[in-house]
């Protein structure tokens, strides 16, 4: 059976001497891993079709519940190109890629998953000057769409105000539940969080890319959101994003 969709390349992995397994990010299908024949020959048709980061219109074939349809057809819609070739724009991308790939399972729609990634990307790739702020925001939305988003505006048992956020929750306790007699610690310590942390998660999560591009927040607040949001994502993965700790090790350089 021969399928159209639309997609993005998440990534591609080589598969015997010329031939390539590419996943692919689409709205009908989820993630979708299909078998291209040959595209790394030089008069392969796909040519640069399935570049990382690359939106297409593409068809494959194979049966319905296929583990690795074929790909037939890839016609380029953005290559987004100038995304990766700035090493460290594409690094930072890296890491939303590889939040997707953990998070949206195979074969599953999502519509508005696929919507944020593209619209992430046009965004990034139009405001540079505000690409780790929408690249945070991203993160935010994301796991709020799958069900992961950290709480931090309130005390996840009563809603009272607190500042103390525990990994094991994924949310901020109030003085009372801490205290309380069904207290859960994580490893005895809880991330303190300043009262600024949940204005900005909020504005980062409803404010659209316009609005983004003008907030102006100081290095220690985004240092206090970003680690929040990458010690809660290696909570839930039980481990780190490889892409999250090479950047880091790169800044420490």
């Amino acid at each position: 059976m021969l399928t159209r969709t639309e997609g993005i390349v998440l990534r591609t992995i080589p598969f015997g001497e010329a031939d390539l397994i590419a996943t692919y990010l689409t709205p009908e299908h989820g993630l979708l891993k299909v078998f291209a024949k040959s595209p790394r020959k030089i008069k392969s048709r796909f040519g640069s079709s399935l570049e990382p980061l690359t939106h297409a219109r593409i068809s494959f074939w194979g049966k319905e519940n296929a583990a690795l349809p074929r790909l037939t057809q890839s016609d380029i819609l953005h290559p987004f190109h100038s995304l990766r070739d700035k090493l460290n724009c594409f690094l930072k991308v890296s890491e939303i890629i590889e939040l997707t790939l953990h998070f949206v399972p195979e074969r599953d729609a999502n519509i508005k998953a696929y919507s944020l990634l593209l619209d992430t990307l046009q965004a990034v790739e139009k405001e540079r000057i505000a690409e780790d702020l929408l690249l945070s925001q991203f993160k935010i939305k994301f796991l709020k769409l799958t069900g992961f988003a950290p709480k931090v505006d309130a005390c996840g048992r009563c809603g009272k105000n607190g500042y103390s956020f525990f990994l094991s929750q994924g949310a901020i306790l109030c003085k009372d539940c801490i205290k309380g007699p069904e207290a859960i610690y994580e490893n005895g310590s809880a991330i303190c969080l300043s009262p600024a942390v949940a204005r900005f998660y909020n504005d980062l999560l409803t404010w659209d890319a316009a609005k983004i591009k003008r907030i102006k927040p100081s290095e220690a607040l985004f240092a206090e959101l970003s680690k929040v949001l990458n010690v809660h994502i290696q909570y839930i993965l039980a481990k780190s994003l490889r892409s999250s700790e090479f950047n880091r090790t790169a800044k420490m350089r």
